[in-house]
C-alpha cells in the first residue's frame, strides 16, 4: 500500500470528494508536494471545490492521466487555499511539470484570470 507521500510524489493523483449522499467522485489532477501536504490546482467554480467546502474529508490515490486508479486510496483532509496559497500551488505545479506545467498554468491565468482557479491543500487524515 502506497503512503500519502508516495502518492503525492506521483505524476497524477486521483482526488476523491464526496457528494451530500456520500457518493464518491474521483478526479485526476496534477499535484506537487510541499512538505507534508499535497498541493493541487483547479477551476474555482468546479464541483470538487463546492464539495470540499461542504465536506473536507477526501481520499487520494495514484492514477493514470485518464484517472484509472492504480493503487489503494489514502484518507486525507482538503482545504481551499487563499490567493497566496493558490499562487504557491501554481508555482509548485509549474516547477514539477516543467514547460508543460508552466504553459498550462500561464494559459489558465490568461484565460480565467487569477481568481478563476484555486489551490487546494491536502494533508493526511
Amino acid at each position: 500500500m502506497a503512503t500519502f507521500s508516495e502518492i503525492a510524489d506521483g505524476k497524477y493523483v486521483s482526488l476523491t470528494t464526496f457528494k451530500k449522499d456520500g457518493t464518491p467522485v474521483a478526479t485526476p489532477l496534477w499535484g506537487a508536494r510541499d512538505g507534508d501536504r499535497l498541493l493541487v490546482w483547479t477551476t474555482a467554480d468546479s464541483w470538487k471545490v463546492k464539495r470540499i467546502k461542504r465536506n473536507a474529508q477526501v481520499t487520494i490515490a495514484p492514477c493514470s492521466a485518464r484517472g484509472k486508479v492504480e493503487g489503494d486510496a489514502v484518507e486525507a483532509t482538503a482545504e481551499i487555499l487563499d490567493a497566496a496559497g493558490t499562487e504557491k500551488a501554481r508555482s509548485f505545479i509549474s516547477s514539477k511539470y516543467g514547460i508543460i506545467g508552466w504553459l498550462t498554468v500561464k494559459g489558465s491565468s490568461l484565460r480565467r484570470g487569477k481568481t478563476g482557479t484555486v489551490g487546494i491543500s491536502v494533508v493526511p487524515a
